[in-house]
């Protein structure tokens, strides 16, 4: 399954009607019933759960966590690209992830007004890579529920909740400017091909 309720092969067929630059709606199904449909069940929901029945006793790195890999799908989906673990053949497919992952918050709405490409490269490191690799935050770095914003660089805090609220707008803005923007469907189709390969 590669969205609830459909398979691999019903991404083959409905591809079929993908043509970039085409049919609004038909894009607007696209991201409602595969993007949107795969991200609810496999990360929002589950982040949601954790919000939810949390106690503040440190839920927040593994939501942090989760966030962090959603990025990165996230950057992936927009540029259509698909990761490599060897032998990654530009332009696109990728090895390392610290390039798109780094790019995707200085350079993309939301994200770019609270990012410089020194801090994202901080929080990349510091961040992302110290909790899925360490299970830890590092350089200071620490996670609160939530704050006027969704992470302060100066202050090295996220803020676990307005994160993900910012999160969930790029989302929304995302799947709106897939109606009508022929490259972003182009990369959507590249990597939705590959997800059902």
């Amino acid at each position: 399954m590669i969205a609830p309720g459909k398979t691999k092969d019903d991404w083959t067929k409905f591809a079929k009607l993908l043509v970039p630059g085409g049919d609004a709606n038909v894009w607007a199904e696209a991201f409602d019933t595969y993007l949107l449909a795969r991200l609810r069940s496999r990360y929002l929901g589950p982040i949601g759960m954790v919000q939810d029945k949390g106690a503040w006793e440190g839920e927040g790195f593994t939501i942090v966590s989760i966030q962090c890999a959603l990025i990165e799908f996230l950057a992936a989906t927009r540029a259509g690209k698909k990761y490599r673990h060897k032998n990654a053949q530009p332009p696109h497919e990728y090895q390392n992830s610290r390039k798109l992952f780094v790019d995707f918050l200085f350079q993309t709405a939301p994200f770019d007004k609270v990012f410089s490409e020194a801090e994202a490269e901080d929080f990349y490191s510091n961040v992302r890579c110290a909790l899925l690799h360490e299970a830890r935050t590092k350089d200071g770095w620490i996670i609160w529920v939530t704050g006027a914003v969704p992470v302060d660089c100066h202050k090295k805090i996220v803020y676990r909740d307005s994160f993900q609220t910012s999160i969930e707008g790029y989302i929304d803005d995302y799947g709106m400017a897939l109606t009508a923007d022929a490259s972003l469907q182009e990369a959507f189709v590249r990597k939705f091909d590959d997800l059902a390969a």
